[in-house]
């Protein structure tokens, strides 16, 4: 093999310096990571009548349901409200970290990364 390195890869250098920003990005990206797991999205459906609130790991930390919305003869609308406000919590979760994991990677799609 020559000295520059693999015929078509710029050389050592070059390769060199590609290792280094690849090691600097998986770094950013496990800080980003570990901020996002930490962050809480909340949404609230039914003008405020549930509240759903999840981390970054798409884990439900708390649930908050007005009195006057609990009604024994009406418990499926209750249900709706939960299953809606904790969906659109995760949804919430979600669009942060790709938006965030956007910013990082310049809009290159990494799966498996989040």
């Amino acid at each position: 093999m020559a000295r520059g390195g693999f015929p078509g890869m710029g050389g050592g250098a070059n390769m060199n310096n590609l290792l280094k920003q690849a090691q600097k990005m998986q770094k950013q990206m496990e800080k980003m990571q570990e901020e996002l797991e930490n962050k809480h999205f909340e949404a609230s459906v039914g003008g405020g009548a549930v509240t759903a609130t999840v981390t970054g790991k798409r884990e439900l930390i708390n649930i908050n349901i007005k009195e006057e919305v609990v009604d024994p003869d009406d418990v499926e609308m209750l249900q709706d409200l939960i299953i809606t406000a904790v969906n659109e919590a995760i949804k919430k979760a979600e669009i942060e970290t790709s938006s965030q994991m956007n910013k990082l990677t310049g809009g290159m799609n990494m799966p498996g990364m989040f």
